[in-house]
């Protein structure tokens, strides 16, 4: 459900008035919903561990309203694991009233609530251009050691980079 407003349609004057915000709507809209933060999540897993070339895309997922405080820790979690580049809502203004449900972001800015489309722009334009790749595994610490220092005799900070991911994902060219 992605309803933002409730409206109230006179059609004898074709006036359409606003009655309230999501919050005074019987459901729940978009990024406010369990289902739907937890889809979002498990979609965006599906397709990071569908391949070394999924790696490289960025997932960005976009709704029109704030996040529960409950996801505030998940959603940064998320970001700084490269699960998930951001939740940005596109609603500069999705509650009638002034309210603390209302934020910006989130410490980590693993949620972002967007104002203007130049702020919308400005971070799509940097989350594309910057050269990143997720990675992860489940090693012991003893291999994991051994791929770091592998890695480490490489000469400058990229090429450790990709010798690092070489070997971390089992491609043998040591």
């Amino acid at each position: 459900m992605s309803i933002v407003w409730n409206w109230e349609y006179h059609p004898e004057s074709g006036n359409l008035d606003c009655i309230g915000d999501f919050t005074t709507h019987q459901g729940n809209p978009g990024l406010l919903r369990s289902d739907t933060m937890l889809k979002a999540i498990g979609k965006s897993i599906n397709i990071r561990v569908s391949g070394y070339q999924s790696s490289k895309i960025p997932i960005i997922v976009v709704g029109n309203t704030p996040i529960m405080k409950t996801y505030y820790k998940k959603v940064d979690f998320l970001k700084k694991a490269g699960i998930i580049q951001g939740f940005y809502s596109v609603n500069p203004n999705p509650l009638d009233k002034p309210s603390k449900n209302n934020i910006k972001s989130t410490p980590e800015k693993g949620f972002l609530r967007v104002d203007k489309i130049n702020e919308l722009y400005n971070n799509l334009e940097h989350i594309i251009e910057e050269d990143k790749e997720f990675f992860s595994s489940m090693l012991p610490k003893k291999e994991l050691g051994r791929i770091i220092e592998v890695a480490n005799r490489e000469p400058t900070y990229e090429k450790k980079a990709e010798k690092f991911l070489i070997l971390l994902r089992g491609i043998k060219n040591e």
